[in-house]
């Protein structure tokens, strides 16, 4: 799609075009098209725009990532479409593994009765390795993948299964463009969540330990850029801006910036 950058909506459509191209990559589910437009709905109401809440919360973020002894970034269908590079940037100077989970199964696979044969998690491994070459063709030196004994607890659907080496043993767990049960799982599981939600209504904002309110196109790399530079604090100063972040005042800061602009 060719779209001049002087469209007032060129970002927006060239981000859809992202979502669109990694439905027929077979990367994306056409169930993540639903989801980025839900999202999408959110950035028109918070101005298409990073805002100073949004930056506490990245702040504090990258403080947990840097503390973190075993971090791990999860890649769904729509954040490697979205922010390939970036993820595996952001993956290389925490450093975070990088794992693939994923709910839905490739669409061909579903319709042609794949899902019943071979079961579930079988059905979803193929895209589940589109999802892991790309990030590869993006630079990544390793991308995890679950494994079929290896579960988290509190989950009944497919996203259960994790890497024994990755999200199983993990402190931290990124999780860009996240599902509300799997975030509240992983606290379940005694892991602390990092997750980019532009809904600041949603469970996962909710339940996650640290919710940037932000399309993850403009948060991760403004996360990168942070992480470099709170390298040189030391772990004191770190936790201090952890002890002095709020995750439910930052979203009923969100909420509030979205009245005000409606009300505008």
């Amino acid at each position: 799609m060719s779209v001049p950058k002087s469209h007032p909506r060129y970002n927006s459509l060239m981000t859809r075009e992202k979502i669109a191209d990694g439905v027929t990559k077979g990367i994306t589910s056409v169930h993540g098209l639903i989801a980025h437009g839900r999202g999408e709905a959110f950035d028109y109401l918070i101005g298409e725009k990073t805002t100073e809440t949004a930056k506490k919360s990245i702040d504090a973020a990258a403080s947990l990532l840097l503390l973190a002894k075993n971090p791990v970034i999860s890649v769904n269908g729509n954040a490697a479409a979205l922010a390939p590079k970036e993820i595996v940037q952001l993956s290389k100077i925490i450093p975070a593994k990088l794992e693939v989970n994923i709910f839905h199964i490739r669409e061909n696979q579903r319709f042609s009765g794949h899902q019943k044969s071979k079961g579930f998690f079988s059905a979803s491994t193929q895209r589940a390795l589109k999802i892991k070459n790309y990030l590869i063709k993006n630079k990544a030196k390793e991308v995890l993948m679950p494994q079929k004994n290896c579960k988290i607890k509190y989950l009944d659907s497919n996203r259960k299964f994790v890497n024994k080496n990755g999200i199983f043993k993990a402190d931290v767990v990124f999780v860009p463009l996240e599902d509300g049960d799997r975030t509240e799982a992983l606290i379940k599981n005694g892991k602390k969540v990092i997750a980019i939600d532009l809904n600041p209504m949603s469970r996962t904002a909710k339940k996650a330990t640290i919710t940037i309110v932000d399309n993850i196109i403009r948060a991760v790399p403004l996360l990168i850029n942070t992480i470099k530079q709170f390298r040189k604090y030391n772990k004191t100063k770190l936790k201090k801006i952890i002890k002095n972040y709020g995750n439910k005042k930052v979203l009923k800061e969100s909420i509030s910036l979205i009245s005000s602009l409606y009300k505008q």
